[in-house]
C-alpha cells in the first residue's frame, strides 16, 4: 500500500510552528540588543516597533501593560536592550518578540526619562527666570512639604526655629518614596495655594538613589510647582542631587537644611543689624540736635531777636531815601519838560502867520478863503480880501503884472 504524504492547512502550519516557538525554552525569555525603527503607540496602548542591527531586523510589539510601565519614551534610533519571548502570531504567520520589558542600552531608564522630561519642560518654559518668584524676605508663615519623620524635617525645623523664631511653620506631611508620593506631594502644593497657608513653601527630602527621588522628578510635581502663586524652595537631596522640581521651583537649594537657611534670615546677623542700624540713627539724631542748637544760638543773637525795632528803622531810613530820590526825580524830569515846552512855544511862535503879518506882509485870499499864492489865480475884476496884522482890506483887481 502506497504511503501518501499529508497535507497541512495554511493555520495548521503556523500552529506547529507556534508550538515550536513557545516549547523553546531559550526563546521563551531572552534578551535582544538593537535599535529602534518604526515606532509607533496606538490609541489602544499598544507599542509596536522593529528592532534592528546592520544585518536584520525583528518585529516587536508591547502591550499596554507593560508599556504603562516604562519611565522614558521610546525614541526610533534609540539603542535599547528588550527582554520578551519569541513568538507567532498565527492569523498572519509572522513571528515577533513579545517584550516585557525594555531598556535603555548603556544607561538606566531613569536617566532617559530624565533627560526628555528636562528637554520637554525646558521647551514649554517651565523653567524660564521670567517666572521665577521672588523669595520673600522675612516670610511669616512657612509650610514644609516632606515626610513627618526623617532627619530631614528635623534638621528643618531646628534650622528654622535657630535662625529666625518669628515665622509660624506648618507642615503638610506627604510621602516622599513610592508610586504614590508624586501624586501627594503635588497635592499639597495646590493645597497650600489654594488656602494660602504659608508665605513660603519648602519642599524636599533627605538624600537617595535616583529611584528614591524620582517623585521629585515627575511632570504632575513640576506642574504644581509652575502653577503654585506661592514661592517655592527646592531642597530634595545632596548637593549633586538634581531633580526636574530644582528647574522648576523658584530656589534651588543644595539640601533641606540648606533649604531652612535660604528661607530666613539669621536672627544673630539680624541683631547685628538692628543694633548697626540703632547706632546710625542714634547718631543721625544727635547731629541733627546739635545742628538745630547752633540754629537757635544763632539766631538768638541776631538782630531781629536783640532789636525787633532795628529792622523797622532800617526800612524807614530806606523810605526816607526812596522819597527824597523820587521826589527830586520828579522835579528835574519836570524842569526838563518846562525847559522843552517853552522851547517848542517859541519855535511855533516864529513860524506863526502873525509873526509874518507883522513884519508888512499880507495874505491876499480869494472870495472862497482860497489863499492866493501867484498872479494866476486871479485876474481883472475879481475880488480879494488881503489881510493884514490888524484887518482885512476889500480890493478888486485892477490889473496883474507877473514878475
Amino acid at each position: 500500500m502506497k504511503n501518501e504524504q499529508p497535507i497541512f492547512s495554511v493555520s495548521q502550519v503556523n500552529a506547529y510552528i507556534k508550538q515550536l516557538l513557545d516549547d523553546d525554552r531559550l526563546l521563551g525569555g531572552l534578551f535582544v540588543r538593537g535599535e529602534i525603527s518604526n515606532y509607533k503607540a496606538y490609541p489602544s496602548g499598544h507599542h509596536y516597533f522593529s528592532l534592528k542591527d546592520e544585518t536584520g531586523s525583528i518585529r516587536c510589539v508591547m502591550f499596554r501593560r507593560e508599556a504603562a510601565r516604562l519611565r522614558f519614551r521610546p525614541e526610533n534610533g534609540m539603542k535599547v536592550l528588550a527582554f520578551g519571548r519569541v513568538a507567532v502570531f498565527p492569523r498572519d504567520g509572522q513571528y515577533q518578540l513579545y517584550c516585557g520589558t525594555l531598556s535603555p542600552d548603556g544607561i538606566g531608564d531613569l536617566h532617559v526619562a530624565f533627560e526628555q522630561l528636562k528637554e520637554r519642560l525646558y521647551k514649554e518654559g517651565l523653567f524660564d527666570d521670567r517666572h521665577k518668584k521672588p523669595i520673600p524676605a522675612y516670610p511669616e508663615h512657612i509650610a514644609l512639604i516632606t515626610s513627618p519623620v526623617g532627619a530631614a524635617v528635623r534638621d528643618m525645623l531646628r534650622i528654622l526655629g535657630a535662625r529666625y523664631p518669628l515665622a509660624k511653620v506648618f507642615i503638610l506631611p506627604v510621602r516622599v518614596q513610592g508610586q504614590e508620593a508624586a501624586g501627594e506631594i503635588a497635592a499639597a502644593l495646590r493645597y497650600a495655594d489654594a488656602h494660602r497657608v504659608a508665605d513660603l513653601i519648602i519642599m524636599g527630602r533627605g538624600g537617595g538613589s535616583m529611584e528614591d527621588l524620582w517623585a521629585f522628578n515627575e511632570e504632575v510635581v513640576a506642574r504644581a510647582i509652575y502653577h503654585c502663586s506661592i514661592p517655592v524652595i527646592s531642597a530634595v537631596g545632596h548637593q549633586p542631587d538634581v531633580t526636574i522640581a530644582d528647574f522648576v521651583a523658584d530656589l534651588r537649594a543644595a539640601t533641606p537644611s540648606n533649604g531652612a537657611e535660604l528661607a530666613v534670615p539669621d536672627q544673630n546677623e539680624l541683631t547685628v543689624l538692628l543694633r548697626q542700624m540703632d547706632g546710625r540713627m542714634a547718631h543721625a539724631v544727635h547731629s541733627r540736635l546739635a545742628g538745630v542748637r547752633r540754629d537757635l544760638l544763632r539766631l538768638s543773637a541776631s538782630r531781629a531777636l536783640q532789636d525787633p525795632m532795628g529792622p523797622i528803622q532800617d526800612r524807614r531810613l530806606l523810605l526816607d531815601y526812596e522819597s527824597r530820590r523820587l521826589a527830586h526825580g520828579l522835579t528835574a524830569s519836570l524842569a526838563g519838560q518846562r525847559e522843552r515846552f517853552v522851547r517848542l512855544a517859541a519855535a511855533l511862535d516864529a513860524l506863526s502867520p502873525l509873526k509874518v503879518l507883522g513884519r508888512g506882509y499880507a495874505v491876499a485870499k480869494a472870495k472862497t478863503g482860497r489863499v492866493l499864492t501867484s498872479v494866476e489865480e486871479a485876474a481883472p475884476g475879481d475880488g480879494l480880501e488881503v489881510r493884514l496884522t490888524d484887518g482885512v482890506l476889500d480890493c478888486r483887481v485892477t490889473e496883474r503884472r507877473k514878475l
